[in-house]
């Protein structure tokens, strides 16, 4: 695929908007955190798996970057977007805290499925997306140990 503007806009577009939708929900959620300090660095640790796989694919991918970027940003999209289920999910007789779960178990599944997909699409090693859910389990450590102080 050629790296066009299109391609490029649509990049940019989908991790603004991943952010934006991420951002807006972590300050939504504000309750979850004990203060403004706790909810930059959940925002952060969300945002450097992206970060970490957007500058290996620019180290490692040659010809194939900007196709694997543009298919990743669209998973990130995604993933935020499914971040607003909690608030259908909210409808539910489940407490505060499962449905938050649920939301976040949903964004996270259907984001492993979709960037094993855009690895596929991509023709590129399958090491990418171990290496990517790797990145995934880190960071979700570290939101439940350093965010959270759940384990």
């Amino acid at each position: 695929m050629q790296n066009t503007k299109k391609d490029i806009s649509l990049t940019f577009l989908y991790f603004l908007l991943s952010t934006l939708i991420t951002g807006w929900f972590i300050h939504q959620k504000y309750a979850l955190y004990e203060n403004t300090q706790q909810m930059l660095l959940s925002g952060s640790i969300a945002g450097a798996k992206w970060g970490i796989q957007i500058l290996a694919a620019l180290l490692f991918l040659g010809k194939k970057k900007f196709e694997f970027i543009r298919r990743i940003s669209f998973v990130c999209f995604i993933g935020s977007a499914l971040l607003l289920s909690y608030y259908l999910i909210a409808y539910l007789p489940i407490s505060n805290a499962n449905q938050f779960l649920l939301a976040l178990g949903l964004c996270v599944s259907v984001m492993i499925f979709l960037y094993f997909k855009a690895i596929n699409h991509t023709h590129i090693s399958l090491k990418w997306h171990f290496g990517w859910v790797l990145c995934l389990s880190i960071a979700i450590t570290l939101q439940l140990t350093i965010v959270f102080h759940i384990i």
